[in-house]
């Protein structure tokens, strides 16, 4: 989520940067709900200054021996004004929130602005594309013959799914346990095994909800009808990684940057990029995550 100081700094910069990505940003009913925000604020720390001032003299009046009833009528009422002004602010930040945690990151300012891939700039380049003097095959042809069976992964789940056997599902378990041996043993990270399926404060913490609730699978407990908690299954495991010291200040540079290492099956919904077959729309392969705790 952007830093809202960003935003009340000078939300039209702000805004107009995100113009060079395609969103829009209501900057009208920002400034309107900002509006609200300081002035309800200024009351706030007017009426704090007010009780302050006036607990003093009450008690500077009854240190001599005066009459204080009248100033201790006054700031009676203090508690209870703070109190519907606390609950103010409180409904301006829920309004507030949505419209914040449903903006990108800003672009840097070097990125070109563009409609399409056609307005990519290359900006470098390293080795020349190889070349091949056969007919290339895809990963879908390669696959099959080892062991990756769409039809059966669409069978039991759905388009765009698989399962592998035999060798290639070897090669697949293979790989996720050389890596792991090989971030554990030789690069000192810690071996994590984390849910697959976690709430919505926890998605919300990584930046997924709200903005990209379309794109993961969800279960409610007790049923999609029902009105149990919704879980979500994780896009992958930096999602459970990261949420591990959500909430906590971290001092200490071991605890900054201790890495953790897992291997979590993560799924997520993604658009067509080539067709129906691509285990690239799939994310189902076991994900080989590193992340930084």
């Amino acid at each position: 989520m952007l830093d809202v100081n960003l935003l009340r700094k000078d939300v039209e910069a702000v805004a107009t940067r995100w113009r060079t990505r395609g969103f829009e940003f209501d900057v009208a009913a920002f400034n309107a709900l900002e509006a609200d925000r300081k002035a309800v604020q200024i009351e706030k720390e007017a009426t704090e200054a007010k009780r302050n001032a006036l607990s003093k003299q009450i008690g500077q009046l009854k240190g001599k021996g005066g009459d204080a009833s009248a100033l201790m009528a006054e700031v009676a009422g203090a508690p209870e004004q703070l109190k519907a002004l606390e609950a103010k602010l409180g409904e301006i930040t829920q309004r507030l929130q949505p419209m914040l945690m449903g903006v990108p990151n800003l672009p840097h300012e070097s990125v070109p602005v563009g409609k399409s891939e056609e307005q990519n700039v290359e900006v470098r380049r390293w080795g020349d594309p190889r070349k091949f003097d056969f007919a290339v095959k895809d990963h879908v042809d390669l696959g099959e013959p080892l062991g990756l069976d769409f039809a059966a992964g669409a069978k039991i789940a759905g388009a765009r799914f698989s399962v592998m056997r035999g060798p290639l599902a070897r090669l697949h378990r293979a790989l996720a346990q050389f890596m792991l041996d090989v971030q554990t043993r030789e690069h000192g990270y810690t071996e994590c095994y984390t849910p697959y399926i976690v709430n919505v404060d926890t998605l919300t913490g990584t930046g997924q909800l709200p903005k990209f609730a379309h794109d993961l699978f969800a279960a409610r407990k007790g049923g999609q009808e029902g009105e149990g908690e919704m879980l979500y299954l994780i896009p992958t495991s930096e999602v459970s990684l990261t949420n591990l010291v959500r909430g906590e200040l971290l001092s200490e540079a071991g605890e900054i940057a201790g890495a953790r290492d897992t291997w979590s099956r993560a799924l997520a919904l993604f658009e067509a990029v080539h067709d129906d077959r691509s285990i690239e729309l799939q994310r189902r392969l076991d994900e080989l995550g590193d992340s930084a705790g």
